[in-house]
């Protein structure tokens, strides 16, 4: 069998399947002692089968699996020992009972598995219709047709528990195959469709993750985010996953910072904390408790000095150092915002108009626009002059 055989929809450009892996233990002494490989199916779907021929196996191979009824197509997406560490992680345990991996996958398989793959959509688009009319409460989200089309898996979104059974009944005898019905969520949803975060990179959920943990709002308040529902939430409409990844760090750094609840004292002033930066911990300060006056930024250890010069009943002159002090004294502050006003260059536009209406009036009036009359007024020409007055003598010599 030729192993160069790819299916259009499992290609290298744009695979059918996800969570895609890398086999970095490959090329290792001892890596093939494991003879169980991890097969991916449509999107995030995979299954573990055992290679009891044995055949060589690698990544990306296409292969024939059993299935219940029949047999299935997937791509071979992890061998070796990384599979077991893989099973683990999914609480599977070695001594369960595997199906089998049967051969590779043939030419005809594969038209025949394509031909079942372009009738999922429109399956799909009629088994929501149905759902409708039976007046069901649920969301068919996809549907997965298996490679000998015996059977087909309709994966649905439902809030409460929905009895489906006249539903199956009903799919069966309109689609001539054997239906399984499976619950997914929300999250799961977006990781079988796929797409681009706002981080630019696709989905987490579509490329390397499988358990979803619960996510809270208190995860994104420990890292000082947004609260606003379009920036905390992904494309499952839920909590992005993402806001975990970082609430430990943020977590043990927001131990190094002053707390909020802590005022820093000086001679002059009563400061109360204003935002902090965790990560670069620096902490900026406020004259006011609900509004930005007088902000002072300093560092962390230099908050924490004033507040155990508080303790002992001592008032710093004011919360920078001398040195720092010094350097502001040095710089010189440049307002951006005044720069980018929209209105400073209204008052050279008004006194730019008002010379023009001078001039304008000055030209009706007969004037130069300083109150002074034309110099070509004043002074006629001269040999205009001459000419009108030859004129009128010739006309008289013409009446004699």
């Amino acid at each position: 069998m030729d192993k160069s055989i790819k299916s259009p929809g499992f290609g290298d450009g744009c695979p059918r399947a996800k969570l895609q892996a890398l086999n970095w233990l490959e090329g290792v002494s001892g890596n093939d002692d494991c003879n169980i490989v991890e097969v991916a199916f449509k999107n995030t779907r995979t299954g573990y089968y055992v290679n009891a021929e044995p055949l060589d196996l690698h990544i990306g191979d296409m292969v024939v699996v059993e299935s219940s009824p029949g047999y299935d197509i997937g791509r071979v997406n992890m061998t070796g020992r990384l599979v077991r560490l893989q099973m683990r992680k999914a609480q599977l345990k070695d001594d369960q009972d595997l199906k089998k991996v049967l051969r590779f996958a043939t030419k005809t398989e594969m038209e025949r598995a394509e031909e079942a793959h372009d009738r999922e959509h429109d399956t799909m688009i009629r088994a929501r219709k149905i759902a409708e009319d039976l007046s069901l409460d649920m969301k068919i989200g996809d549907v997965e047709y298996q490679a000998d089309g015996v059977k087909a898996i309709f994966y649905y979104i439902a809030d409460e528990r929905v009895d489906f059974r006249t539903l199956i009944r009903v799919l069966a005898e309109t689609f001539k195959v054997r239906v399984e019905m499976r619950q997914i969520g929300a999250r799961q949803e977006a990781g079988r469709i796929g797409g681009i975060g706002p981080c630019g990179r696709p989905l987490c959920c579509s490329q390397w993750m499988t358990k979803f943990n619960s996510v809270g709002t208190g995860a994104a308040r420990i890292q000082d985010l947004s609260m606003s529902p379009q920036k905390l939430a992904g494309q499952c409409a839920k909590l992005k996953c993402c806001i975990n990844f970082e609430t430990a760090v943020y977590a043990e750094a927001q131990k190094q910072i002053p707390g909020k609840d802590i005022q820093l004292e000086t001679k002059d002033n009563l400061y109360y904390l204003f935002k902090s930066d965790i990560l670069a911990r620096m902490v900026t300060y406020s004259t006011d408790r609900k509004i930005p006056a007088n902000l002072v930024t300093i560092s962390a250890e230099r908050a924490f000095e004033i507040v155990a010069l508080n303790k002992q009943g001592i008032k710093p002159d004011s919360l920078l150092t001398d040195d720092q002090r010094a350097e502001d004294e040095q710089k010189k502050v440049v307002d951006l915002a005044e720069q980018d006003d929209l209105t400073r260059f209204d008052k050279a536009r008004r006194r730019k108009k008002k010379g023009n209406n001078r001039q304008n009036a000055g030209r009706k009036d007969g004037n130069n626009g300083n109150g002074n009359q034309k110099k070509d007024d004043r002074q006629p020409n001269q040999k205009r002059q001459r000419q009108q007055q030859q004129k009128k003598q010739g006309d008289k010599k013409t009446q004699e």
